[in-house]
C-alpha cells in the first residue's frame, strides 16, 4: 500500500512542476487613467521620485518608511530607494528614461519580500480638446522564475499589483487636478 501512495505523491509532484513550468516566462500589468490636466503637469509628478510621497500607493502601506534621493533632483539618473515594513519592502528605482510629457521610465529592484528586477514605466497622451487632459498608463513588466510562476498558480498577479496601480492613479488625478 505504502509504494502506492508514494507512487501518488510523485506523480502529482510531477504534474505539478509541469503545469508551473509551463507558465509564460514574462509578466505585464498596465492600468490606465484619463486625468483633467495637460501631459507636462502629470509628467512633473511622476518624473520627480520627491513627489511621489504624496501619491504612490505604497507609501501609505508605512507611514514610518524611510526613503533616500540620490542623482540629479528628476528625471534620468534620479534615485529613490526605500525601506519599510514587511508590506512596504525594501527596493530601489532609478529612473532610466524621461522625454518631457510622453514617457518616463524605470528600472526597478527589489530587496525584500523578495528579490527581483522588473521595468516600470508611465506613457502620457494628450486628449480632449488642446491638450487639455492626458491618459496615463501605468506598466510593469519582468521575468517570473519558478517560484514567481508557482506564487502565480494561487495569487493573480494582474489584479494584485493592478489594483496597487489603480491607487496610484486615482491619488496622482486628484494631485495633478488640483495644480
Amino acid at each position: 500500500m505504502l509504494p502506492w501512495i508514494l507512487g501518488i505523491i510523485a506523480a502529482v509532484i510531477v504534474v505539478l512542476v509541469i503545469v508551473v513550468a509551463m507558465q509564460p516566462a514574462t509578466f505585464r500589468v498596465t492600468r490606465s487613467a484619463v486625468i483633467a490636466a495637460p501631459p507636462a503637469r502629470v509628467f512633473e509628478e511622476v518624473n520627480d521620485l520627491h513627489r511621489w510621497v504624496a501619491w504612490s500607493p505604497w507609501q501609505k502601506l508605512d507611514p514610518a518608511m524611510t526613503q533616500t534621493y540620490d542623482g540629479p533632483p528628476a528625471g534620468v539618473g534620479s534615485t529613490m530607494a526605500w525601506s519599510g515594513n514587511n508590506k512596504a519592502g525594501q527596493g530601489r528605482m532609478n529612473i532610466t528614461e524621461s522625454r518631457p510629457a510622453e514617457l518616463v521610465r524605470f528600472a526597478l529592484e527589489f530587496i525584500r519580500p523578495f528579490r527581483a528586477n522588473h521595468a516600470a514605466e508611465f506613457t502620457f497622451e494628450p486628449i480632449g480638446g488642446g491638450g487639455s487632459e492626458t491618459r496615463v498608463n501605468w506598466s510593469m513588466s519582468g521575468d517570473k522564475n519558478f517560484m514567481s510562476k508557482a506564487f502565480g498558480l494561487i495569487m493573480n498577479m494582474d489584479k494584485l499589483i493592478g489594483a496597487d496601480f489603480e491607487k496610484g492613479l486615482t491619488q496622482l488625478k486628484t494631485i495633478a487636478e488640483a495644480k
